[in-house]
């Protein structure tokens, strides 16, 4: 049974509640972890905040220090992160060991280096006979909730700008897929002060009684726009800043002029990696009418040739869905797809056993259709045709949300123009899915606010403080 992570060491629950973790492989019990309740919540809350006050103090260089010790750690201890992450995923060991371990490693160590380059040293004289000196101070307290998409990857990447900025965290996995967090609390317990990282694990309640304790000054949330919505309303009664890194339903805009067989096969791995549980996933294909027939029939024949799997299974492009929930969830919006629709792949479950779902690619959808205006998170693609730009761009933005988008050319000018026009925190041109640290990685309109990403998203994690000194003779 697993057990929190709070003030530098494993700790049960008040109570002793938990809740049954699921290999997603086989659908079958693995183990217990903690269902945390407003007294764990609280007993992690306070330690942060004494764990604050030392970790505060540190200087730059210190914090950039702990940072790459942790990192190197992390790396150190790759075959366990590795094992841990598969087994209450079901990802392929190939996606953790060459793509999400990697990344999550590649992101502490950039916020280790940001961390000496935090704004406040600017000062200058505005009003006569003073000076202004701008400092960068810590928040505090961070709340973090993580999603069951990338648990190592965003556990990794949420810690490490709030710790390189001088904050506490106490961190909140999704439900499902605790391991890897608590392992990484663990790692960090050796180079932080104790109490200065905290894991809880527990569910939507845990959360939410997360977001109305008094000590945290910042709530991060990674999730759905429902969870995003019910947080920063919590969040206001108590003027909590709020970060919120929500869902995503990103095009891929395909022109006439593009290498179809090339376009083809990157966008069916945008598509489907992971099974489709990603927010940046290309899961709209709006191709040029010249084009559409061609190019859908290229993805189609891609898409077949995926294999699902788990871990062990070394062929496997894509591992299961995470949880029944979304099992479940994936395959009301298929059961619910109108007479329109049309399926252009076998789709359904691939196993008797497991929470598997093959590739689907579906034609025939309109605008409205909820399967193209919610997000699905899933193995589902679906296919629009456009006569012209402003039509593509009409059906590209004709969504609320606002997390990435991808554009497919030749042209440079016309790539330029979509790109511009397109509503989207992230845009690729003539690829899909790729981030790196240096870069922002925020949403626009319904999929959130908020950086997180790159040297900006320490500002998320940063309160500035003006201090004017009268330069006066007295």
């Amino acid at each position: 049974m697993l057990r929190n992570f709070v003030g530098g060491e494993y700790v049960d629950t008040v109570d002793g509640s938990t809740t049954t973790l699921i290999d997603p492989s086989t659908a079958q019990e693995v183990g217990d972890a903690p269902l945390s309740r407003w007294p764990d919540v609280d007993a992690a809350m306070r330690e942060a905040e004494r764990a604050h006050e030392t970790w505060a103090s540190t200087t730059p260089a210190q914090r950039q220090r702990a940072l790459l010790r942790l990192a190197d750690s992390v790396e150190d201890a790759a075959a366990d992160f590795v094992f841990a992450e598969c087994a209450i995923t079901g990802k392929p060991v190939r996606q953790v060991v060459e793509d999400e371990l990697p990344q999550a490693v590649d992101q502490i160590r950039f916020f280790a280096g940001a961390a000496r380059v935090l704004d406040g040293t600017a000062s200058g004289e505005y009003v006569p006979g003073h000076s202004s000196m701008l400092h960068s101070e810590p928040l505090g307290v961070c709340a973090q909730v993580t999603p069951h998409s990338h648990p190592l990857v965003f556990a990794a990447a949420s810690i490490a700008p709030a710790l390189a900025a001088g904050n506490a965290v106490v961190l909140k996995p999704a439900e499902t897929t605790p391991t890897t967090s608590l392992l990484l609390a663990e790692h960090a317990a050796s180079v932080l002060p104790p109490g200065t990282l905290n894991v809880l694990c527990g569910d939507r309640d845990t959360g939410r009684a997360m977001v109305a304790h008094e000590a945290p000054r910042l709530i991060a949330l990674t999730g759905s726009v429902r969870s995003g919505m019910e947080v920063a309303g919590s969040a206001a009664s108590d003027l909590k800043r709020v970060h919120l890194r929500l869902g995503g339903k990103a095009p891929a805009v395909v022109f006439a002029d593009v290498d179809i067989p090339d376009t083809a096969a990157r966008l069916v791995r945008a598509a489907f990696a992971n099974g489709g549980q990603d927010c940046l996933a290309a899961t709209r294909i709006l191709a040029a009418e010249t084009v559409y027939e061609e190019l859908v029939a290229e993805i189609v024949t891609r898409a077949q040739a995926l294999r699902t799997g788990p871990p062990q299974d070394v062929s496997a492009d894509y591992g299961p869905l995470n949880n029944l929930t979304q099992f479940e969830q994936v395959n009301g919006y298929l059961d619910r797809l109108p007479d329109h629709a049309d399926v252009l792949t076998t789709g359904g479950r691939t196993r008797e056993t497991g929470f598997f779902l093959r590739p689907t690619v579906i034609a025939g959808v309109r605008q409205d259709d909820e399967v193209v205006q919610n997000e699905v998170f899933g193995p589902v693609l679906t296919v629009q045709r456009f006569t012209d730009v402003e039509e593509a761009l009409t059906l590209a933005n004709g969504v609320r949300y606002g997390r990435a988008a991808s554009v497919w050319t030749a042209d440079n000018a016309l790539a330029a123009r979509v790109s511009s026009a397109l509503s989207f925190g992230s845009v690729w041109i003539n690829t899909h899915g790729s981030v790196v640290p240096e870069m922002p990685h925020n949403g626009f309109r319904h999929s959130g606010h908020g950086t997180g990403v790159s040297r900006h998203g320490l500002d998320d994690y940063t309160r500035f403080k003006h201090v004017m000194t009268s330069l006066m003779p007295r």
